[in-house]
């Protein structure tokens, strides 16, 4: 695995004015596949169009009327030794948008892009120095909305090692992999809401060796569980 440091202080997340409030915390348990090779996940992936968010859990969605940026993000899979991880980065702390936060890298999209598998590339290269050349995509999940504005294509790519790397030390304090082995087991699924300024908001979190790993991050991955665990 790889992980690579910036700074020895990981950067804290934003301080808000949340009143934390009791969610449940059951998740339907699915069967997953113990063939987790390229291709069954290429294979599942076709599918995710099909597979329904958790009915028991309710997403934000922008209001119809709300301008939204688009966006993409790269979900990148790492054909390890010990097994396939995912590659995750951690923010540097004075961004303006989900700083310290832990993410996928990724971004707005550009002009030039010419659609989101462009922008999922660009931007990990630009944040990562993940070469576009070394990433196979296989497939996308679906668009997440985020409350700063965003709509967010994940995309996912597939990875052979060994990892090239060169972050980005404005946006990108470091990055590290986690086995995805872990975001398969829903017994690391966590649900949370709270509510900011009178408003009430649901978001998974996903806490791996003192990291914390939510929001729309670990939404997607959530997606990721119920995409690669319906079928069997």
């Amino acid at each position: 695995m790889v992980t690579l440091r910036l700074s020895e202080r990981r950067a804290r997340r934003e301080q808000r004015r949340i009143r934390t409030l009791v969610c449940s915390a059951s998740l339907v348990r699915l069967t997953t596949s113990p063939s987790l090779t390229r291709d069954w996940i290429l294979d599942r992936l076709r599918v995710a169009p099909q597979i329904a968010d958790d009915p028991e859990f309710q997403r934000y969605a922008h209001p119809p009327d709300r301008d939204v940026v688009p966006a993409a993000v790269l979900v990148p899979l790492v054909n390890q030794l010990g097994g396939i991880t995912v590659l995750l980065t951690q923010r540097t702390g004075h961004l303006h948008d989900h700083a310290g936060q832990v993410s996928f890298p990724g971004g707005r999209v550009d002009e030039a892009d010419v659609d989101r598998v462009a922008t999922a590339l660009r931007e990990a290269a630009e944040e990562i120095g993940l070469a576009p050349s070394a990433v196979e995509i296989i497939g996308s999940l679906p668009e997440w909305d985020i409350p700063t504005g965003f709509r967010v294509t994940p995309v996912v790519g597939w990875i052979e090692p060994p990892l090239h790397l060169t972050l980005d030390s404005f946006e990108v304090a470091e990055v590290f992999e986690v086995p995805l082995a872990f975001f398969l087991d829903p017994a690391n699924h966590e649900r949370h809401c709270d509510e900011i300024s009178g408003r009430k908001r649901n978001y998974y979190a996903m806490p791996y060796q003192g990291r914390n790993i939510w929001g729309a991050t670990a939404g997607m991955l959530h997606t990721l569980y119920r995409v690669l665990s319906a079928g069997g």
